[in-house]
């Protein structure tokens, strides 16, 4: 999708514009998927009270390659079907519509990559799911049953700051921000604002399955309007780019392991629900980049980054 929406910006010749325009998409494809889920809430109820439980080590248990044969084909059919349509559309075009013709060692290349990233994303999503959930979730038992909650809220922002660095698509938005802006605005300082946004949503979603009061909305009504704000104030460049890195961030690595951290720490937390507080954190992790990086805009507007 950040490809596409590059691709579709480079059409403007207005440099200006085709920067600002490149980026955007992926923050708005994201408000689908929650439209979709709170529609979907309005008709299916229950009368009987939200509760539940995770196993939090049995799967820690079995032989170490269960899980995997497990997950290895269903991971393989999701990702058949995810890739099949692009290939599919991408081909009719070319065979049909297309008024160029790709040189033969192009096409070729295009075939290969699309063959490295099917087998690339079946062994990267089996691993995530079949070791990184089980993990997670005991690393979030073992450490919110602690006597003290300090180290469970130290190790949770540790843990957003570091897992944010193994998101694929983080790499792939902050390469396309440099190439995109010519260098004017570096990865490295992109990445450190990600990874400092997801370390406190981590830490906001670990305090908030501590303090039984504590709702989700408490910090995501005041954030999401201070971004509105904010977006007033940054350069329209830093908009398009906050909301996609909202999305970016809250991929795979994050959407198994930390989430099962944060279920982990629900599930041994006394008058804490692992259905309603072990969910959201992904909520969090999408709105605190969108505000890290429309504060690296404000200070962008004075200072060369």
């Amino acid at each position: 999708m950040l490809a596409l929406a590059i691709g579709v910006a480079s059409m403007n010749h207005r440099s200006q514009s085709a920067e600002k325009d490149s980026f955007g998409l992926v923050g708005i494809a994201s408000t689908g998927a929650i439209l979709a889920v709170l529609i979907m809430g309005l008709f299916v109820h229950s009368n009987e009270p939200l509760s539940g439980t995770i196993p939090a080590g049995s799967d820690l248990t079995t032989h170490w390659s269960i899980p995997f044969q497990h997950e290895l084909p269903k991971i393989a059919g999701e990702i058949l079907l995810a890739v099949s349509p692009i290939l599919l559309i991408f081909i009719i075009y070319h065979l049909f519509l297309s008024e160029v013709t790709l040189p033969k060692a192009s096409f070729n290349r295009i075939f290969f990559g699309m063959a490295y990233l099917f087998i690339g994303l079946v062994l990267f999503l089996t691993g995530v799911n079949a070791g990184f959930m089980a993990v997670g979730r005991k690393l979030g038992v073992l450490i919110a049953g602690m006597t003290s909650s300090i180290p469970v809220l130290v190790i949770g922002f540790l843990l957003g700051v570091l897992v944010i660095l193994a998101e694929p698509a983080v790499y792939v938005l902050t390469h396309e921000i440099e190439d995109v802006t010519n260098g004017s605005v570096k990865r490295t300082v992109v990445l450190l604002a990600l990874s400092i946004g997801v370390g406190l949503a981590v830490l906001l979603s670990v305090i908030r399955v501590l303090v039984p009061w504590l709702e989700l909305w408490h910090f995501l009504v005041p954030g999401y309007l201070m971004a509105i704000i904010l977006s007033y104030r940054v350069p329209n460049l830093f908009i398009g780019m906050a909301f996609d890195a909202g999305g970016v961030a809250s991929g795979p690595m994050t959407a198994t392991f930390i989430l099962a951290f944060i279920q982990g720490v629900a599930e041994i937390t006394p008058d804490a629900n692992v259905l309603l507080e072990g969910f959201g954190m992904i909520a969090m992790v999408a709105m605190m980049p969108i505000l890290s990086l429309q504060f690296l805009g404000i200070i962008s507007k004075n200072k060369k980054i």
